[in-house]
């Protein structure tokens, strides 16, 4: 009774690893994708006022008025993107919806996205949801997983539609400098193809790095779907918010999408991010934080026999190269698991070109990540 597109897509890699350690006892996660912080206190008590206020109604399809407003104002002032409120900005339940959202949108049946690999788990399967085939393009760690516009450029034909960018990206932690985006940018408008630019770990950025975002690029405005939410920046995950700015055509497309499956984001955690601009203390001293961690993760890393570890400059997710073990990267995992009593996800969950890496968040204390590497080294 299932239907054959759904029963030839996958289960998350991720998922299916993470139910074998929930039968485990003891076990030290570096497979954690989220904060470990809690949600910032204004936003906590927005949220709460909101319900001691009644507030709990469907807002507009769109999203809450005034929370579509302070978003617009954040992207003019700090990603250089002019989005009208009205028009150019949906409010979604959390980036997962968006994304599922502009594939619907943009593709036709038989359409080609370029999906640059290792990438977030969600991307492929929201493409192939939309009836269209997604290609990957595979980064490499001898360019710290950047990827590059040539790359792309072998893998475009006629049927090709969209190209996927994240920045800082998961699993990798890889972040794209602007002469890369640049050079994306020029592919794009070359070709006409639209741009699904991910941008959620935008905040998560280290070593005096900066985000772009493509869509602030001359042309690219109406190529540029940009998605983004609270969930990684604003310790947020639960409460399942985010947000898709592009073309006012598009926004519509995707909102009469969104008001016949969600009608509407949650109005409680709408509420709650109303606060979100009276965090930049929480975000600064979050990410210093997590840079501490990632110091301490990738040093340890690298201190296991068979193991060698890049920098990563944004997220809070390393990726180790494990080939000197002799394992595959489910392997790796698998011993981790069943040895040291350590998750870390295989790499190839993330698409092919995840071989011989497994990805090791750092969104977890230094207590934890002290653990996990003196268990890794013994």
């Amino acid at each position: 009774m299932v239907s054959k597109r759904v029963s030839e897509i996958p289960f998350s890699g991720i998922r299916r690893f993470f139910d074998i350690v929930s039968e485990r006892d003891d076990v030290v996660s570096l497979g954690v994708g989220e904060p470990d912080f809690p949600t910032p206190d204004p936003m906590k008590h927005a949220g709460i006022q909101s319900i001691e206020d009644d507030l709990n109604s469907y807002t507009s399809n769109y999203g809450l008025s005034e929370l579509r407003e302070k978003i617009s104002a954040k992207l003019k002032s700090e990603n250089g993107l002019s989005a009208d409120p009205k028009s150019q900005l949906l409010i979604t339940t959390g980036t997962s919806e968006a994304l599922d959202l502009v594939f619907r949108a943009i593709l036709d049946p038989g359409d080609e996205v370029i999906v640059p690999e290792p990438s977030y788990v969600s991307y492929k399967p929201c493409v192939w949801f939309a009836h269209s085939t997604p290609v990957p393009v595979p980064m490499v760690e001898d360019n710290e997983f950047r990827v590059q516009s040539d790359d792309i450029r072998e893998k475009i034909t006629d049927r090709t539609k969209a190209i996927i960018v994240a920045s800082p990206n998961n699993p990798t932690g890889s972040v794209l400098r602007k002469k890369d985006l640049e050079s994306i940018a020029d592919l794009a408008l070359e070709h006409d193809l639209m741009v699904v630019s991910d941008e959620l770990y935008e905040d998560l950025i280290y070593d005096g790095l900066r985000h772009y975002s493509i869509g602030s690029f001359n042309g690219m405005s109406d190529n540029t779907v940009t998605i983004n939410g609270f969930s990684k920046g604003y310790a947020f995950t639960g409460w399942r918010l985010g947000y898709a700015a592009g073309s006012s055509e598009i926004i519509e497309a995707m909102m009469k999408i969104h008001q016949y499956t969600m009608l509407s984001a949650p109005s409680v955690a709408q509420y709650s991010a109303l606060a979100f601009d009276k965090c930049g203390k929480f975000v600064k001293s979050m990410v210093k934080e997590y840079d501490v961690r990632r110091r301490l993760l990738v040093k340890g890393l690298n201190e296991v026999d068979g193991v060698s570890c890049i920098m990563p400059k944004g997220a809070f997710y390393a990726f180790p190269n494990i080939e000197g073990t002799g394992l595959s990267s489910e392997e790796f995992a698998r011993k981790m698991l069943d040895e040291k009593k350590v998750a870390v996800v295989p790499g190839n969950s993330f698409g092919e070109t995840g071989e011989g890496h497994v990805r090791c968040s750092y969104s977890v204390n230094r207590e934890t990540i002290k653990e996990a590497l003196e268990r890794m080294k013994a």
